[in-house]
């Protein structure tokens, strides 16, 4: 990745100007890198005074909830400091707009490497390794959905009352928000929306253990240690709330590889021999909660039709312009994929 010293959505003179009314080092800032991970938010990576920092700000042309959502990811990296949930390092938060344009954090950069992009030669060697990154996965979510969220100071990131009883009207609410962009082909495009809805109203665990979830959890949002099949951090934090802990690993069952790690809406790994099947996540996920894990199959039906509906918000942009049609089109296909995913589940 080449070096910048211009980065759109990022004056770096504010910035130096910010770090210096912080403390945290002096001069200028070097080896300025802007770098990949995800489609949305700005990462940059840079050193001052010899050390590195990670910068994570919202997207240039700001949503409506942008700011909030990067002020919740910094709240909760530093309420799980001194937890041993795997995460990047929080060392300064700005929930301030008008010192770069957006709110912003910087963390500690992370040792490690994301699976989906490729595997080091030591993991890709051996199935034993790939099957214990995923066990690891597992203990990540486990770890976080065992924290005491009220104990770190965490009470009113979200609404844990009524949580379950929420969520499928709130992301049909989010569906039919899409008609006000033109071009979107509609949710008729979509296998199973109002059959996947009805099962999961009629479906619905009757109460839940309130917990911290990650909202977004899979293999594309973690980095593993290069060294050991370990995790070295969850990232991507921009859907954490209080909530149901459960829906973490229903989202990780979602979009688990079926089979041989294929699948539009999967997100895979290559080689992916050697990782657990679906049913050996969810029975390591099962000693290390005090949750009944015998509904988990609903939570998974939950986060196809969670996800889904979210990643048809950026093919509805699409249709109207305001993303590019490439990225809509792919997604709109995972969307379909979740559903029928979805389907199949609940027969």
């Amino acid at each position: 990745m080449a070096e910048t010293t211009e980065v759109p959505g990022v004056d770096l003179n504010a910035l130096r100007g910010w770090m210096d009314g912080k403390g945290l080092g002096e001069g200028p800032l070097e080896n300025v890198e802007k770098l990949a991970g995800g489609t949305q938010n700005i990462l940059l990576k840079f050193a001052r005074a010899g050390r590195t920092y990670v910068l994570r700000r919202p997207p240039e042309h700001l949503r409506a909830n942008s700011n909030e959502t990067m002020r919740r990811e910094a709240r909760v990296l530093a309420a799980i400091a001194d937890t041993d949930v795997p995460h990047p390092r929080l060392i300064a938060a700005c929930p301030e707009e008008d010192v770069i344009g957006a709110s912003f954090y910087l963390m500690e950069p992370v040792n490690g490497f994301n699976p989906t992009t490729g595997l080091p030669d030591y993991h890709a060697g051996s199935e034993e390794v790939r099957h214990r990154m995923g066990l690891s996965l597992v203990e990540g979510i486990a770890a976080l959905g065992a924290l005491d969220y009220k104990a770190l100071g965490l009470e009113g990131l979200g609404k844990p009352e009524n949580y379950l009883e929420r969520q499928v009207a709130r992301w049909k609410a989010q569906l039919e928000s899409y008609r006000e962009l033109e071009g979107w082909t509609g949710p008729a495009e979509i296998p199973g929306v109002e059959k996947v809805a009805a099962w999961l109203d009629s479906h619905r665990p009757a109460d839940f253990q309130p917990g911290i979830i990650h909202g977004d959890y899979h293999l594309a949002n973690v980095m593993y240690r290069h060294d050991s099949p370990e995790l070295a951090a969850i990232v991507d934090w921009e859907l954490t709330t209080i909530g149901d802990p459960l829906l973490d690993l229903g989202w990780l069952l979602a979009t688990w590889p079926e089979g041989n790690g294929s699948g539009a809406s999967a997100v895979a790994v290559t080689p992916w021999k050697g990782f657990p099947s679906a049913e050996e996540l969810v029975a390591h996920y099962r000693p290390r909660t005090t949750r009944n894990v015998d509904s988990i199959e609903w939570y998974a039906v939950l986060a196809c039709y969670k996800l889904g509906i979210i990643l048809e918000g950026t093919h509805a942009r699409a249709c109207a312009g305001r993303a590019p049609k490439e990225t809509g089109d792919m997604l709109h296909n995972q969307t379909i994929g979740l559903f029928e995913r979805a389907l199949r589940w609940i027969g």
